[in-house]
């Protein structure tokens, strides 16, 4: 039987143009990813400044550049609507991949902040 789960990963962003990519290993009880979101804690950075990268079992499913404001969601969209639907990804190996970039944008001024990228999955009970 599987059971519904939410995942968080995250990121810490320290410099204004950094690009950082991280690898997280989810734990092997999960076998499919059903959707992601992404949040910050300064919203409007990631936002107007956010682009990145996201693999699951080395399958990527966001290019290189795939702007963050378009894996977000807003509070007046119902929870269980938030996340991107990817389906049922076979999560495989158990590895996901956030390559993440902050671009200057005149917008926003840049402060350090956290990138938080949440799966929603499904796992063995």
């Amino acid at each position: 039987m599987l059971k519904a789960v939410k995942k968080r990963f995250d990121i810490q962003i320290t410099a204004s143009g950094q690009s950082l990519s991280k690898t997280f290993e989810m734990d092997k009880s999960i076998k499919t990813v059903r959707g992601v979101l992404l949040t910050s804690d300064k919203d409007d950075l990631l936002y107007y400044r956010g682009t990145q990268k996201i693999e699951i079992n080395s399958e990527e499913f966001f290019p290189e550049n795939y702007e963050s404001k378009l894996l977000m969601s807003g509070i007046n969209v119902s929870p269980k609507q938030r996340y991107y639907d990817l389906g049922n990804v076979n999560t495989g190996n158990g590895i996901i991949k956030l390559s993440y970039t902050d671009n200057p944008d005149t917008r926003t001024s840049f402060a350090a902040y956290r990138v938080s990228l949440y799966l929603d999955c499904e796992m063995e009970a």
